[in-house]
């Protein structure tokens, strides 16, 4: 991995879903020493949630793995994002067709949902409507380790 990567991760309000992965990958690349490598971001599709902080059910579930989400609070995706990333990952199909609408278009193939590097590629669901931040979280690291793999071969 001798490139930078930038990764933008997306989901509706930027309060569960999209930091959680954001936080989850920085930890997980800094326990590796490969940091300087990555920029990595969340935002959401939605401004419902513009300038709130973190979920509480986030933070308690990554403070349980001594992963802090102090100081972000939501923002929303823009267009111009799709420059700056060269990856967009989102957690479901809504948000994949969310990013789409507020990008354009994605000729560079950039718009992906996170456990579309999985072996088993679907939704993440949302945490904010399923209470269940456990599954989310499972789900979400399994995505970034395999993001993580396949970055590896490039």
């Amino acid at each position: 991995m001798e490139r930078t990567h930038r990764i933008m991760f997306v989901c509706h309000g930027n309060i569960c879903r999209s930091p959680m992965a954001e936080f989850l990958l920085k930890d997980m690349i800094k326990k590796e020493g490969l940091a300087d490598r990555f920029v990595i971001a969340s935002a959401g599709t939605s401004r419902e949630e513009i300038g709130n902080p973190v979920h509480q059910g986030t933070r308690k579930k990554l403070a349980q793995d001594h992963i802090s989400a102090a100081g972000k609070y939501a923002v929303q995706l823009t267009k111009e994002d799709y420059e700056k990333y060269d990856l967009i990952l989102g957690m479901d199909r809504a948000n994949i067709s969310n990013i789409l609408r507020i990008i354009g278009s994605d000729p560079q193939e950039k718009v992906h949902r996170l456990l579309d590097f999985t072996e088993l590629p679907r939704d993440i669901a949302d945490p904010w409507y399923t209470g269940d931040f456990e599954i989310t979280y499972a789900e979400i690291k399994a995505g970034c380790a395999a993001l993580l793999k396949h970055l590896r071969r490039f």
